[in-house]
């Protein structure tokens, strides 16, 4: 019996209900895997069993992180290893299966980390001239409200450091200036930790985004629409924390104008970015776009607590703040001229590596058709596009004498070499897990396990809590999406469901879990003072943190229903 769609009556049973259900020649997911088995192919047995030993490898990688504290490089490296063993065993695999979804997992890998790479040049490029504490600096200055000033800085500021860095950035940088400002400790890392939770898929430059599409295999353009849409809405919701944790239910109140014009436009011009094929400047555009409407509001007669002569307090003058944001203004002008000058976009993507793999199969007969690696452009990626504004923002502000340092260029790449080195470990052997438990049909039997357990009907409500967990247990949003994309991809396939609302709830759940994320929050403690004494940020983070997540969550389940 072939592996299909289950039947209403099959999918309430639970996995280990499936003792007599057995998996052949299960039908392709995303173009990885087709059905060319005979039918005196060996089959394996999906029960208890199979289906626990299938997830075994993310359990690993979860339980390690969580039960012994390891780091996402080393529980990494252990779900990789498990994930060989049980596909060269129990799964039925070889090595010539092996070394092709190795083989693929590096350029996948690469496609993400040059993006994590050339973003953390673009940020230390601008943080160490200064420009990322002056923004910070100069917004509060606009409004002597307190509600208004947490937007700014802890929302729109926040989203911003988001959208060009990421990777605990931005509450290592806003958490310390929050101090500044008065919020206590504890204040200070969950309002900028909550506020940015709607920027992390696409923020830093869109590394989860991308790495969602690499492991599906689906374009972004199929899959930007419902996950912009999703996590504009939630913006909002991140907007709305902010002022609460801020100033309370009166804060909250007095801020709901600036909360839907500043959300609104952020979510909007999210989604607008990435539904024309820039979701690398989604979260960018739309926190720039939101810091233009939020200056103007709080300096317009519809905000009446203005800050007179802010900008002379300080040393803070106009000259200073439009030099701080030139590169932000750089990076946008390079990016849409790549993007949409046609001359430009084919020089730019006129190199690029393309290699060829073999088709491979299992002993159980799944198959894997041969097909081409993920495509590379050397030029015109968005990693190419980081460093080109990070070097030309660099010799601008090298030549105003904004660096202090005569090495100061050698500084910046020791510190992104130090930044960058655990996270490129942990991607490179979390997306080899994934392209082996693909390639060996392990990914498959779990979603058929999953469809078993939950209704057609009530599946869109759990699939943001899964993206929520992993981002949540690895403290990552691309962690996230490698590891559980493709799983949720199948399982909506599997229960006849929209591929890219399901996912647009994983990515969405994913985002706002990663700001939850234990890891996470102790950088943020480590900057205010809460070193050792994070048990209560995260508790409160929590109580607070899942008021998003259960947003998606219902948002998921209303996108289905009309879909």
């Amino acid at each position: 019996m072939s592996a299909g769609r289950p039947s209403a009556e099959s999918r309430r049973r639970l996995p280990d209900e499936l003792s007599k259900r057995r998996l052949r020649h299960p039908q392709s997911l995303a173009g990885l895997g087709s059905n060319e088995a005979g039918d005196d192919e060996m089959t394996l047995e999906l029960n208890a069993a199979t289906w626990f030993l299938a997830l075994l490898p993310v359990l690993t990688v979860l339980l390690s992180m969580v039960g012994m504290g390891w780091g996402g490089s080393r529980a990494g490296s252990a779900g990789f290893g498990t994930a060989l063993v049980l596909s060269l065993t129990l799964f039925g695999g070889n090595l010539p299966l092996a070394a092709v979804a190795v083989g693929k997992s590096l350029l996948l890998a690469v496609d993400v980390l040059y993006i994590v790479w050339m973003a953390l040049f673009f940020y230390n490029v601008t943080n160490e001239s200064g420009s990322v504490a002056l923004i910070g600096r100069s917004l509060p200055r606009l409004s002597a409200d307190r509600a208004a000033q947490s937007l700014l800085i802890s929302w729109v500021f926040v989203s911003l450091l988001q959208g060009v860095g990421g990777f605990g950035v931005p509450v290592a940088v806003v958490a310390p200036l929050l101090v500044g400002l008065g919020y206590s400790a504890t204040q200070s890392v969950i309002m900028a930790s909550l506020g940015h939770g709607w920027a992390v898929t696409f923020g830093s430059l869109g590394t989860s985004f991308v790495a969602l599409t690499a492991v599906t295999g689906l374009p972004g353009e199929a899959l930007a629409h419902d996950a912009a849409v999703i996590l504009g809405a939630a913006c909002l919701i991140s907007g709305a924390l902010v002022a609460y944790v801020s100033a309370g239910w009166e804060g909250f109140l007095r801020s709901i104008p600036m909360l839907i014009m500043v959300g609104a436009v952020m979510g909007v011009a999210q989604w607008w970015m990435a539904t024309n094929g820039m979701w690398t400047l989604g979260s960018t555009s739309g926190a720039l776009a939101g810091a233009i409407v939020g200056v103007a509001f709080v300096l317009s007669p519809l905000h009446g607590s203005r800050a007179k002569g802010a900008y002379a307090a300080g040393n803070i003058t106009s000259r200073r703040i439009l030099m701080a944001i030139a590169a932000y203004a750089i990076l946008l002008v390079i990016a849409f001229s790549v993007n949409l000058i046609e001359p430009l976009k084919l020089l730019a993507n006129s190199l690029r590596i393309d290699i060829e793999f073999p088709a491979v199969s299992t002993s159980f007969g799944w198959g894997v058709s041969a097909e081409s690696g993920r495509a590379l452009s050397i030029f015109g990626h968005a990693g190419a596009i980081l460093f080109y504004a990070g070097a030309l923002s660099f010799l601008l502000y090298r030549r105003a004498g904004y660096y202090e340092s005569a090495s100061v260029w050698g500084e910046i790449w020791s510190k992104v070499r130090r930044s960058a080195q655990k996270s490129t470990i942990s991607i490179l052997a979390l997306v080899a897990m994934a392209a082996l438990m693909t390639h060996s049909g392990m990914t498959q039997i779990i979603a058929l396990g999953i469809s078993e357990a939950f209704s057609r009907e009530l599946y869109p409500l759990a699939a943001p809590f899964v993206g929520a967990l992993g981002a949540f247990m690895t403290g990552s949003n691309t962690n996230s999406n490698v590891v559980f994309g493709a799983l949720q991809q199948e399982t909506a396939n599997l229960l006849a469901l929209s591929v890219p609302i399901v996912l647009a709830g994983q990515t969405a759940g994913a985002s706002l879990g990663s700001v939850l994320a234990p890891a996470k929050i102790i950088v943020g403690c480590s900057t205010v003072g809460l070193g050792g004494r994070e048990g209560p940020v995260i508790r409160r983070m929590l109580l607070l943190g899942l008021i998003p997540v259960v947003f998606v969550a219902v948002a998921t389940f209303v996108r289905i229903s009309g879909a």
